[in-house]
């Protein structure tokens, strides 16, 4: 089913409508026991992260020193408040991203990123893997102008790494945040639920050269 998916975004005439009302949702994060929603403590940013299936994203960012909270849900593209099997048919525009919110004194955007450019292929385009169509692109959603530059820095310094080993263009969309529709309450913290669900995540192999005291 993965390669009958479309691998063009569509365009806001050729979405589906979606609705005016946000679907259900948890209300608390099933790990950590914190709100999914409202104001986040003094100090602390936020950042959107899509590298493929977001039921493994977000498992490889809630146990990170400094993340206070992470949800899974949709954004990019068209259809508000849509549904996962809504995003499934290619036909809403959205990607699968998770929402991380940190503490920026714990844990910097670098190693943040470090994280996301080390466990993902960005060179694939709409797919991750055997993950095919739109949903499944690799993305970064900053908030501030600041994530933007530490974006653009670190995707140019993993370019020259990837080149070196003969990997093609990094094809990540890079785009201020655009709304993030949370996902339906099974998704949220999916592998915490269900440790034997599925995560088709797999990195070049190719070190970053930033974060973590690289």
């Amino acid at each position: 089913m993965f390669f009958k998916r479309p691998v063009e975004i569509p365009s806001q005439s050729q979405a589906l409508e979606g609705r005016d009302t946000a679907i259900p949702t948890a209300e608390t994060h099933f790990v950590n026991g914190r709100p999914l929603k409202g104001d986040l403590p003094d100090g602390f940013e936020t950042i959107i992260l899509g590298m493929g299936c977001f039921w493994g994203v977000e498992q490889m960012f809630w146990g990170l020193d400094g993340v206070w909270m992470t949800a899974v849900g949709y954004a990019a593209g068209h259809t508000p408040n849509a549904t996962y099997e809504e995003v499934c048919t290619g036909k809403t525009g959205h990607n699968e991203v998770v929402l991380i919110c940190y503490d920026p004194q714990i844990i910097a955007i670098d190693d943040l990123l470090k994280v996301f450019w080390e466990n993902h292929d960005p060179t694939q385009g709409m797919r991750q893997g055997n993950d095919r169509g739109t949903q499944y692109r690799s993305g970064i959603y900053t908030y501030s102008d600041a994530q933007e530059k530490a974006v653009k820095d670190s995707l140019a310094a993993f370019q020259a790494q990837l080149s070196a080993k003969g990997f093609g263009a990094i094809t990540t969309e890079v785009l201020p945040a655009p709304e993030f529709y949370y996902a339906e309450e099974p998704h949220q913290q999916y592998l915490a639920k269900n440790p034997s669900g599925y995560c088709g995540l797999k990195g070049t192999g190719v070190s970053c050269p930033i974060g973590l005291n690289a």
